[in-house]
């Protein structure tokens, strides 16, 4: 099974690399932008054909390591 995991700072985090992307994008003539908030995307490979299990212990590996809770926010995404 494969799964996809968005980590992204959480509403009222100060964003820097997001503010300096979207004052780049402006300075290159992309006027329409407006606020930009950077992530990042993990993809993982699990050996578990069980969606509850997998998710859960996503959910596990998001809270020890791949995110840090207090400042971010994760959304999983499974592929059959």
């Amino acid at each position: 099974m494969k799964a996809r995991v968005f980590v992204t700072l959480k509403n009222g985090v100060l964003d820097p690399q997001g503010k300096a992307i979207g004052h780049a994008l402006n300075g290159l003539g992309f006027g329409s932008v407006g606020e930009v908030r950077q992530g990042k995307v993990i993809d993982l490979e699990l050996n578990e054909t069980d969606a509850g299990k997998a998710k859960a212990e996503l959910k596990a590996m998001c809270d020890k390591l791949l995110a840090n809770t207090v400042i971010e926010k994760y959304e999983i995404e499974l592929k059959g």
